[in-house]
């Protein structure tokens, strides 16, 4: 999918991925180049809040992506906590991240992720985020 605006609220430069690889009911899959210049770049590093924002846009990614499919606006979501979050390495200018999220369990608004970063198959970070929806009307 080349344009993946439609699926996140987000708008530049505050967008985290390039493109969604695969969008389920229990996995979304996206991709990232880091470019020189963006927002979360610090000498050539993406840095932490980049990689959590990357993986809270993949969630969003999925969850607008199936929303789309059913004739439905993209949800407005917030972090709403942060849980184990482990940086391997940081990724440098270059690099294409590959993030997966698995959707673990929904309380009313609440969602349960766990997310993935991988670059060139390598794991470089992974987390637990408690994502809520805000309800479309």
């Amino acid at each position: 999918m080349d344009n993946i605006l439609p699926f996140i609220p987000q708008r530049p430069p505050f967008v985290m991925i390039d493109d969604i690889v695969s969008a389920d009911d229990s996995l979304s899959t996206t991709t990232f180049t880091v470019r020189p210049g963006h927002l979360f770049v610090d000498n050539g590093i993406f840095t932490e809040p980049g990689l959590v924002e990357n993986m809270a846009q993949t969630a969003a990614a999925g969850t607008g992506y199936k929303a789309q499919q059913d004739g439905k606006a993209a949800p407005v979501g917030y972090i709403g906590a942060l849980k184990n979050l482990s940086v391997i390495r940081l990724p440098k200018v270059g690099d294409t991240l590959t993030t997966e999220v698995a959707f673990k369990m929904q309380v009313m608004n609440a969602h349960i992720v766990e997310a993935t970063i991988k670059v060139n198959e390598q794991e470089i970070a992974t987390c637990e985020l408690k994502i809520f929806l805000q309800e479309n009307t």
